[in-house]
């Protein structure tokens, strides 16, 4: 059923599904605690081509009702898209095979504005994590901005 919910929430334009995910993810208490730990939630970026397909970036939607619903809980937590870029279209990472994924992600991410992530405990947010290519280039990438902390939070496991 889980499997069903971000395939459609992710390829079958039920964008509107993001809060139901956050609402599930946030009545885990644990969860919750985990999330207090961090100061920014980063959401893995799309390509502009991918955008205008899909009409919105899935990683994105979730992260941003994470940050609503925390602020509103009393936690401070920033919401932040404005440092990480995917600068290169490529093939889907779901048609491809692991050594393919590695392969095909190398260099399409690049951080700018890397000054507002200095020191700062990150939450990078993706929607499904199969080999980790995607979510690891994230990372060697954020790294550049000497953060404190990083974490990723993905919402299911292929």
């Amino acid at each position: 059923m889980i499997r069903k919910i971000l395939l459609d929430y992710k390829f079958n334009s039920k964008s509107y599904l993001y809060a139901t995910i956050v609402n599930f993810l946030l009545k885990n208490e644990k969860f919750f605690e985990i999330l207090k730990t961090y100061d920014t939630i980063i959401p893995v970026p799309i390509s502009k081509k991918r955008y205008k397909t899909r009409g919105y970036n899935q990683s994105e939607l979730i992260a941003k009702e994470l940050v609503r619903k925390l602020l509103a809980s009393g936690i401070q937590i920033k919401y932040n898209n404005k440092c990480l870029f995917k600068i290169k279209d490529i093939i889907e990472q779901s048609k491809l095979n692991k050594e393919e994924r590695q392969k095909n992600i190398q260099g399409v991410y690049k951080l700018y504005n890397k000054q507002l992530l200095y020191n700062k405990k990150i939450l990078l947010i993706d929607d499904i994590y199969t080999t980790g290519s995607t979510v690891n280039e994230c990372c060697k990438v954020l790294i550049e901005a000497q953060l404190k902390k990083i974490g990723i939070l993905t919402i299911a496991k292929d």
